[in-house]
């Protein structure tokens, strides 16, 4: 049986949204992220390591990893391989989610429209990701899109930051925001991983408020 992505979740209302250039990193990240109370993080299939990078991640046990920017059933099926608990793509694709299903992991296709969401909905599912949240209006964009659509949840992802968080997650559609300030392409590049932490520490205590 699939498993729900509420449980996968397990509360969590924060997901970390990684590209990570190189395998190198994915210990000392998924380290940094732990250590600064995240509980999941998304890997974006974005850059050539990002197989090997999810599947180190995975493997470190303090984090709920999925894959991110899956665009084609053939990555989905690669990114569960190694290890993730759940699909995450850009847009809708009928065969990324039925690939999902046969894979028995949760999967959260990206909607930017009510006939989007509505295809969702036809599929037999209730959470979906708000992209790009920001571009298309931010929270008040998401409360208008949400309001004749009562029981599916949310997770609004592209262009928030931590001054923002929280005016999503008032939002009792939002199941969990997505984001990528906590640990950009500098901060890896850099390895600024106490920075990092401290960024996840910051943002899981907003989460919580």
């Amino acid at each position: 049986m699939t498993t729900d992505l509420t449980t996968v979740l397990a509360g969590a209302r924060l997901l970390p949204v990684l590209t990570v250039p190189s395998t190198a990193t994915a210990g000392p990240l998924a380290d940094a992220l732990a250590a600064g109370g995240a509980r999941c993080a998304e890997v974006t299939f974005r850059t050539p390591d990002a197989e090997r990078v999810l599947k180190t991640m995975a493997a470190h046990g303090g984090l709920a990893v999925g894959a991110g920017t899956v665009l084609t059933p053939e990555q989905a099926e690669r990114a569960v391989a190694a290890g993730a608990r759940f699909v995450v793509s850009p847009g809708y694709d009928e065969e990324v989610i039925a690939k999902c299903r046969e894979l028995r992991v949760p999967v959260v296709p990206g909607i930017a429209t009510a006939t989007e969401l509505m295809w969702a909905l036809k599929a037999g599912l209730d959470t979906v990701k708000l992209f790009p949240a920001e571009p298309l209006g931010g929270p008040r964009a998401l409360r208008a899109l949400a309001a004749p659509f009562p029981g599916v949840r949310f997770i609004p992802t592209g262009g928030i930051d931590a001054s923002r968080l929280t005016a999503y997650l008032a939002d009792r559609a939002v199941l969990a925001v997505g984001g990528s300030w906590m640990a950009t392409a500098a901060h890896l590049e850099r390895g600024d991983y106490q920075e990092i932490r401290r960024l996840t520490a910051d943002a899981v205590d907003r989460s919580r408020t």
